[in-house]
Order: C-alpha cells, then sequence, then structure tokens
C-alpha cells in the first residue's frame, strides 16, 4: 500500500469512526463502531515487520531454539484478554526472524501453576533419555508459579519444570517428575536459560532468585545441582531481578573468550522501568566472576545496560544456532511494566523488537555488548533513497512521505565534525505530533523524546521523562541506523554501541523527518533511507 493511500485510509477511517460514534450515542448500531475502531488500530499501529499476537496479551520472549531451517520463539501469553492474566507459552516460528507463522499454545497452565518464563534447548546427545527411535528431544525448562501459594503468603510457590517435544517444538510432554528444582525459600525464584557448557559436558541453568542469580548444573536436564550464586553488590539492585541469560563470545578481531551475563529488571533501568543489565567475565563451569576490568566499569556507571531506552525487556538468546553462522541472536520484549498494560491498542498487546546480532567489543579499554539488526531484514528493502550530501543550516528536511513511507523504513547515516551543540531527528506529522531522537553534545548524551508523539496521555508515567544515555566515544563524529515501524523506534548509534528502542502511538503517520541544530552549518554525509515491502 503506497503511502498516500494509506493516509487517506487513516483520515477516511477517522471520520467514519466519528460519524459512527455520534449514531452509536443515539442508540444506533455500537457494533459496526468497534469494528472500524479495530480496523484503525490494525492500519495505523499493527507493526509490519515486528512479531505480535494475533490477539491478547504478549509479554517475554522464552524458549527459543532454531531447528532444521526454522526459528522456534515462544512467548509469554494468556489468550482470554488483553491485559496480563495466567500464562501460557505461546509459539510463532519464521524461516529468517522477520516474518512469523504464529502456531497453537504449546504448554498450558496445570495443577503445579501457570507457565512462567524459561528457556529451550536441542538435546542432541539424548542426555535426558527423553529421545525415542532416533528422534532428537527438544526439553523446555520454565518455572511454575502457583497462584494457591501465591496468595496464601507462602514463599516457595514458585519451581522450575521440564517438558519434551519430539516433534521440533511443535507439542510438548510434561516430566512426571516435575519440579525438577525445589524452591529454597525464595519468593521470587524463576525464568531458567540453560544452555550446554562444552568445557564442562554439563548443562548449566541460570536462574533469577530475587536480586542475584543462581547457578546450577546437570548431566540430563532433569537433576540439577546448585553450584554457585551471583550478584552481591555488582549492578543495579533497586529491583527485581528476571530473566537471565549467560553464554561465552570472543571479543571482536580476538581469538579471547569472555562470558557475557545479561539480567533484565524490573524497575530500575536508567530510564525508568524495565531495561537489561550486563556483566563481563569468566566462567569455570561452576561459578562467574567479573573481569576486573569491567568491575570498573561497573564503579563508574553501577550498571550497563543492553538498551538505554524504556521498551526492551526480558530480551535473551536463541539456542542451538548453527556453528557455521556464529551469531549470537537476541530479542526483546518492547514494553515496559509501568505502562504495558495501558497502551491503546485494544486487539492485541506488545510486540517483540527487532531480532538483533550481539557482539562483545573492547572499545577504547572498555567492555562494550554491541547489536544491530540482524541481516535477514535486508531482504525485504524494496526501494533505497541515496543522498551522499546534505548541507544543513540550523533545520533542513530530510526526507518526506511523498519519497518513502515513514512508517516502515530504515535510515543510516554519517555526522562529521560535530561541534559542541544539540543534533535533533524529528518526525512529524500534520497533526502536530512529533519525535525526536539524537544527539546532545553540550551534555555529551543521546536522547529520544516522545512527549509530543501523539497518544500519551493513557499513562503518566509513558511520556513524564526524556530519555537519554551516556555518549560514550569522544569523537566528534558519529554513524546512527534508525528503524521505524510504525509505532516503534530503534536507535543504533555508532554500530550499535548505544542503543535506545521506545514505542509511540501517532494520531496518523509520520509526514516528514528533518534535521535541527544550532550549528551554522552541518554536513550530512551517506544519508540511506530503505523502505520495506512485506506482502
Amino acid at each position: 500500500m503506497k503511502h498516500k493511500n494509506f493516509a487517506r485510509l487513516v483520515s477516511s477511517l477517522s471520520l467514519v469512526i466519528l460519524f459512527a460514534v455520534s449514531l452509536s450515542c443515539k442508540n444506533k448500531n455500537a457494533s459496526s463502531v468497534s469494528e472500524i475502531e479495530k480496523t484503525v488500530e490494525e492500519t495505523l499501529y499493527r507493526p509490519n515487520f515486528h512479531f505480535t499476537p494475533k490477539a491478547n496479551w504478549m509479554n517475554d520472549p522464552n524458549g527459543m531454539f532454531f531447528l532444521n531451517g526454522k526459528y522456534h520463539l515462544y512467548f509469554q501469553y494468556y489468550p482470554d484478554g488483553n491485559v496480563w492474566g495466567p500464562m501460557h507459552w505461546g509459539h510463532a516460528i519464521s524461516k529468517d526472524m522477520i516474518t512469523w507463522e504464529e502456531q497453537p499454545i504449546s504448554i498450558y497452565p496445570d495443577d503445579l501453576g501457570l507457565i512462567f518464563s524459561g528457556s529451550s534447548v536441542v538435546d542432541a546427545n539424548n542426555t535426558s533419555g527423553f529421545g525415542k527411535d532416533g528422534i532428537v528431544p527438544i526439553v523446555a525448562i520454565y518455572t511454575y508459579h502457583n497462584m494457591k501459594g501465591e496468595k496464601a503468603g507462602d514463599l516457595d510457590f514458585q519451581t522450575q519444570a521440564i517438558a519434551y517435544s519430539l516433534d521440533e517444538g511443535m507439542t510438548w510432554i510434561k516430566y512426571d517428575k516435575n519440579p525438577v528444582i525445589s524452591n529454597p525459600g525464595i519468593k521470587d525464584f524463576r525464568d531458567p536459560k540453560v544452555i550446554w557448557n562444552a568445557a564442562t559436558s554439563k548443562w548449566i541453568l541460570t536462574l533469577a532468585a530475587a536480586d542475584k542469580v543462581l547457578f546450577y548444573s546437570s548431566n540430563n536436564l532433569k537433576d540439577w545441582k546448585l553450584e554457585s550464586e551471583f550478584g552481591k553488590e555488582l549492578g543495579q539492585h533497586n529491583g527485581m531481578w528476571e530473566c537471565p541469560d549467560l553464554f561465552p563470545m570472543k571479543i571482536a578481531g580476538t581469538d579471547q573468550t569472555k562470558w557475557v551475563l545479561l539480567v533484565s529488571i524490573n524497575p530500575a533501568a536508567p530510564n525508568g522501568g524495565s531495561g537489561t543489565q550486563y556483566f563481563i567475565g569468566d566462567f569455570d563451569g561452576s561459578q562467574f566472576t567479573v573481569d576486573p576490568d569491567f568491575k570498573i566499569q561497573l564503579a563508574e556507571e553501577n550498571a550497563l545496560w543492553v538498551d538505554y531506552g524504556r521498551d526492551n525487556y526480558a530480551g535473551v538468546t536463541w539456542s542451538n544456532i548453527p556453528q557455521q553462522d556464529g551469531r549470537k541472536l537476541f530479542i526483546g520484549w518492547m514494553s515496559n511494566w509501568e505502562y504495558a498494560r495501558e497502551v491503546p491498542t485494544e486487539n492485541w498487546r506488545s510486540a517483540m523488537t527487532i531480532p538483533r546480532e550481539l557482539s562483545l567489543q573492547n572499545i577504547e579499554n572498555s567492555y562494550v555488548l554491541t547489536s544491530v539488526p540482524i541481516a535477514e531484514l535486508s531482504s525485504y528493502v524494496s526501494k533505497t533513497i541515496l543522498k551522499e550530501k546534505l548541507v544543513v543550516n540550523q533545520k533542513k528536511a530530510i526526507i518526506s512521505k511523498d519519497e518513502v513511507d515513514l512508517s516502515r523504513i530504515e535510515l543510516e547515516m554519517e555526522l562529521n565534525n560535530l561541534t559542541k551543540n544539540t543534533y535533533s531527528f524529528l518526525f512529524e506529522n500534520s497533526q502536530g505530533d512529533s519525535l525526536s531522537f539524537g544527539l546532545n553534545n553540550i551534555e555529551k548524551n543521546y536522547f529520544l523524546n516522545r512527549q509530543k508523539s501523539g497518544r500519551v496521555a493513557f499513562s503518566d508515567k509513558f511520556a513524564n521523562t526524556i530519555s537519554i544515555a551516556k555518549k560514550r566515544s569522544p569523537s566528534s563524529n558519529l554513524k546512527v541506523k534508525v528503524l521505524v515501524d510504525k509505532t516503534s523506534i530503534e536507535v543504533f548509534y555508532n554500530d550499535g554501541e548505544t542503543v535506545m528502542t521506545e514505542i509511540f502511538f501517532p494520531n496518523q503517520p509520520f509526514e516528514t523527518l528533518s534535521i535541527s541544530t544550532s550549528d551554522d552549518q552541518l554536513i550530512l554525509e551517506n544519508i540511506k533511507i530503505k523502505e520495506f515491502q512485506f506482502n
């Protein structure tokens, strides 16, 4: 659909809604109003290339694995409403992590509890014994949440359990001896993430426990031994730790391997509410130890974050990515617990971030976990506009809706020889909505501002602040990559060295993108705008 037609459709539908609402006030057919509102919501807010459930509530990504050319994404799902409720594991499958096919619900609650977050592994050597007739089992490890126990005031209402699949994750059989890890008396005891540690030939399970992480080991995925704990006096602790993920990575450009530990926390993210911090160190098969240089970074910043925007939470990585691929692939829930239940979509709630490739960099003697959009997205580019050089005198338009559909683009550009001024990129529409991002070189930080981005009044915490992130590099040059998909913006500064992700809800699609600066003259170089097409 061309952008002009899209805008006309939204405008026409809006007029129809106003007319229909006036009729409903006179006891006319209210059901038709609901259908029209749903159509507008789908057209204006349903993402083009970020996963959303067809209907109802979704939060954390769970149990992701790759097998036989297919990426599997499971997710926290409530099938009976658009706010959080009794958790199931929803399921979607993709060949490229961009176009997804939603599947039937995979794991349902039972007498032991609701099905909270966890992970899945391909048990290639059948260590669990669940495989039959040469079929490789997939084993899911998840948290049971017993609501009766929670309401009774018990501390041990969360336990860890497993299920297995013999049809590549389509259906699951729960282990008849669940739970496999009992609760030692910790109220928040959940979100198991399992990997195979080749050095010790054991499975390693990382578990969130209040404001720390516990490490377990196993030979068979059924019997688990507590090895150690991590987290005391390190990182951010003004909230509950959740959804940990431990994995090794080579430092880019070297043969040196370090271990990365992701830990989500809610609240206490850098710009409020939910966020994911990371630690760099070493793991000996039993204990995780923070690297001494990284500990110095923590002393300076308290915590380092995967994403400094407000809408990337509970992210974890895919398992069983082939060695010849070699990427560490990550996806997060694109929302924030401060307002996730109130966002202005009714048919469905929440989307996932774009899947990202993680890299571990050593930049100016500091460890940085970088992330960039997966390369597969480039297959959907339908149009590319190149602008080699753009001279800016305080404010200048970069591109408009007459050239591309600004609701489904990737933007890349370079800024060189920057002064101590502010450089603001601004999306705007004729309704007066605006969304801005950029660099404040006076305060030396990046910013993302959705305070006037459209519908913001549904929560007093949604647009109460402007998100900021510290600028790492002293360089006077800046590379920027931006993804916009109807209701989300993901900004990657300097090859993903700093990332900011946020959602927004405009009253109509944005129509122009411009740059504003107090510089008398600024030169933008290598501007590339790509429009995506999804059929």
